[in-house]
């Protein structure tokens, strides 16, 4: 699969430093820094865009976090401004208040909250710094599924949602990253697994399947198909029930 990152990052670029001029001129690149490719690479491409001045990350751990060095590592790259802004005494106490109300807490709200107070971060923190919120998706994510409803799933706006994992990459090493960043493992460091154990499917086959229509694992393209099925949903606006009047019956 042939990929010119260079051009993707231009043209990425272009369209971010479009977007900001229609929808805030003035206004900083807002995003939630975790030390991994994803938010790495969007944050790359916003000080690319809009220079450093502009892009303000927010690390967000909840409780300690092993790997937050690499978030440092990132943010000190790029000499942006950073906040770090831990959610686990508001994790604890709606938790506890879940528990407290008489609900079991699941394991999938164990995992699917913090993502979403996160998000809730961003957008206090975008409101009080005069910004626009980062969704730092892509689109091998998305595809199947890989992200919280209302979480990691949203922003304001997302440059990244038509590349896939590799191209992402491919684009983060254009933009000049160091290599421990754009080649670290992925993992959503909540359920203490790597994404591709997660998923059951390695990105490498989820890339061609996407860009080819190619697999050669029938088990990863079952479980890719079924994924991708059942997400579809987390990609659309959520569904309305549209009302219209009927017409009064002249007696």
């Amino acid at each position: 699969m042939d990929f010119d990152a260079k051009k993707a990052t231009q043209v990425t670029v272009e369209w971010i430093r479009d977007w900001f001029a229609k929808n805030g001129p003035d206004c900083n690149a807002i995003l939630g820094i975790s030390g991994g490719k994803d938010s790495s690479i969007a944050a790359a491409l916003m000080v690319e865009a809009l220079g450093k001045d502009r892009v303000i990350g927010v690390l967000m751990p909840n409780g300690e976090q092993s790997d937050l060095d690499m978030s440092m590592l990132l943010v000190d790259h790029l000499g942006i401004e950073h906040y770090i802004v831990n959610i686990h005494d508001g994790y604890e106490g709606i938790k506890q208040q879940i528990v407290d109300a008489g609900i079991d807490f699941s394991k999938d709200s164990e995992i699917n909250l913090p993502p979403r107070l996160r998000m809730s971060t961003l957008y206090a923190v975008a409101q009080s710094k005069n910004g626009r919120v980062v969704n730092t998706c892509n689109l091998s994510e998305d595809w199947v599924g890989y992200s919280t409803r209302y979480g990691d799933s949203v922003g304001d706006f997302s440059p990244m949602s038509f590349f896939t994992t590799a191209e992402i990459r491919a684009m983060g090493r254009e933009l000049g990253l160091p290599s421990v960043l754009v080649d670290k493992t992925p993992s959503d460091g909540l359920s203490g697994m790597s994404d591709e154990d997660k998923l059951g499917f390695t990105y490498e086959a989820l890339d061609k399947y996407i860009r080819t229509g190619e697999i050669d694992n029938l088990e990863y393209k079952e479980k890719i198909d079924k994924k991708h099925k059942a997400n579809l949903f987390k990609l659309k606006f959520m569904d309305c029930f549209k009302w219209e009047e009927l017409p009064i019956k002249a007696e």
